[in-house]
């Protein structure tokens, strides 16, 4: 029960008890309680300063756990691009130099993305700074894989067309070595057999007996197959990629020779002869390159060994006469 109160009256001489009005009751709880409330408030903040909330402890935990898996992504970040790194050095350096292709710039493969923003709304967070980094730097990984793969792609395609290009270039002698006689002329200046001057002889001229198979040097579509004043039966190939090859003074044609046919090397196109302007059964056979004419002999890398080469080359070079005429 609270205390009452009193007051002593001089007028009447007596003790009077005091009456407190509602207004000042009001305003003394009102006191009380905001004193209560302030005291409580800065107890809270006291409180709060020494010992975390389990909310708090939670976001903690989030904040550390997203730290450490953005440091272990940076670490896979960091060994991706260094596998990158060295296989985009292995593309330029190797891969593309053996197919003639030219290297990719170091500022292509690692180029940001310029222009607008595109990180704009990773701003204005606690670890903006970390969250851009690392995502500008997965975004630069990201275009590093596309322009390699893309690379990777290319070098396949010249991959693919080298092979067919190494079939394709003449390879092999068009007469079996087992069936040769001797090498009657090689390419370069020759003494013509009737003239009696020398000339430019821009093939090979093979002795074998007549009826001997011919064999296509490379793959390639048959382009003329005529008999000609000069050449007689003669055909010629291209074999794509600048090259050529021409089978003079055949005695025939294989079955099933005829323009516009594709073959593959090895395959039968005729038979050792003596027509055109021939002195005696031998195949006339010649490649070109870009047009012109080349030594063949640099080209019988497919069928020969190095002593059987070496032997063909001392041949070739025999000042001699050709065999037409």
């Amino acid at each position: 029960m609270a205390k009452e109160k009193f007051h002593y009256n001089p007028n009447t001489l007596e003790y009077e008890k005091v009456k407190v009005k509602t207004a000042a009751k009001v305003k003394r709880f009102l006191f009380v309680v905001t004193a209560i409330g302030l005291v409580a408030f800065l107890g809270y903040i006291g409180f709060s300063q020494l010992f975390e909330s389990p909310r708090e402890k939670e976001y903690k935990r989030e904040l550390s756990n997203l730290q450490l898996h953005y440091d272990l992504l940076n670490k896979k970040m960091n060994n991706v691009e260094g596998v990158l790194t060295e296989l985009a050095d292995r593309d330029n350096n190797i891969y593309r130099t053996f197919f003639e292709a030219n290297p990719i710039p170091e500022e292509q493969r690692k180029a940001g993305f310029g222009g607008v923003n595109r990180y704009k709304n990773l701003e204005g967070f606690n670890n903006s700074d970390m969250i851009i980094a690392t995502t500008k730097k997965l975004d630069i990984l990201s275009k590093e894989l596309v322009i390699q793969s893309k690379s990777l792609d290319e070098i396949v395609k010249l991959a693919k067309n080298k092979e067919e290009m190494l079939a394709s270039i003449p390879a092999i002698m068009p007469v079996e070595k087992e069936n040769l006689l001797r090498m009657a002329s090689g390419y370069g200046m020759r003494m013509h057999p009737i003239l009696k001057i020398r000339k430019m002889h821009e093939g090979m001229d093979f002795s074998a007996p007549r009826g001997t198979p011919i064999y296509a040097s490379g793959n390639g579509k048959i382009v003329r197959v005529n008999r000609s004043s000069t050449y007689g039966n003669v055909i010629y190939i291209d074999h794509g990629y600048g090259y050529e090859t021409r089978y003079a003074h055949m005695n025939k044609f294989a079955k099933g020779i005829h323009k516009g046919k594709k073959i593959k090397r090895g395959d039968l196109i005729g038979y050792v002869g003596n027509t055109g302007r021939s002195v005696a059964p031998h195949l006339h056979y010649e490649v070109h390159y870009k047009g012109k004419a080349v030594n063949p002999i640099d080209f019988y890398f497919g069928n020969l060994s190095a002593e059987e080469f070496a032997a063909i080359q001392e041949s070739s070079k025999q000042d001699g006469q050709s065999l037409e005429r």
